[in-house]
């Protein structure tokens, strides 16, 4: 009868400690796409340059906003916070200088994402960008996230990398 019983008590042991096994990596997986979901503020967009130097890529207040939602469905809007206003309170009169500013003083994409826990990646599937050469690209970057900071790196056109970093809006 004690035997039984310690054979029980092993099997039930083993089971549990597979079971808990599991779901520690069911709970890995969820838990760092959960701590991307939700809205963030932009604290920083700087090219950091091969040999360290920084320089702000929209100015030292850029203003934005990223939203991850559960389904997978991101929103991105990255804007220099001073944008001079245009002459004419028509937009579609912008001069060539103020929509020259417009442009290389913002950007903004959609579209759906993915995360990867075992490279430690986040994947824009950009469905459409303020930038068209963008439309339909993926666009695989390297990232960290905790409670209150989500940051990844881009590589920069200019040459360098493009560090982003978001603080997270409660």
């Amino acid at each position: 009868m004690r035997r039984k019983s310690l054979l029980r008590c092993s099997a039930f042991v083993v089971l549990a400690g597979s079971l808990a096994s599991c779901t520690r990596g069911a709970v890995q997986t969820g838990t760092l796409r959960d701590e991307v979901i939700g809205t963030w503020a932009y604290v920083s967009v700087d090219i950091v340059r091969p040999d360290g130097t920084r320089q702000a890529m929209y100015g030292t207040n850029p203003q934005g906003i990223a939203v991850f939602d559960e389904s997978g469905h991101y929103i991105l809007m990255t804007s220099r916070g001073d944008i001079p206003k245009f002459a004419s309170d028509n937009r579609m009169e912008g001069t060539a200088e103020e929509n020259k500013a417009v442009v290389q003083g913002m950007i903004a994409h959609f579209g759906t994402y993915t995360v990867n826990r075992l490279d430690n990646t986040i994947t824009f599937h950009v469905i459409a960008s303020s930038y068209p050469n963008w439309n339909g690209v993926q666009q695989k970057r390297p990232f960290t996230v905790d409670a209150e900071q989500l940051k990844w790196a881009t590589p920069a056109s200019s040459g360098g990398t493009a560090e982003v970093i978001l603080r997270r809006l409660k």
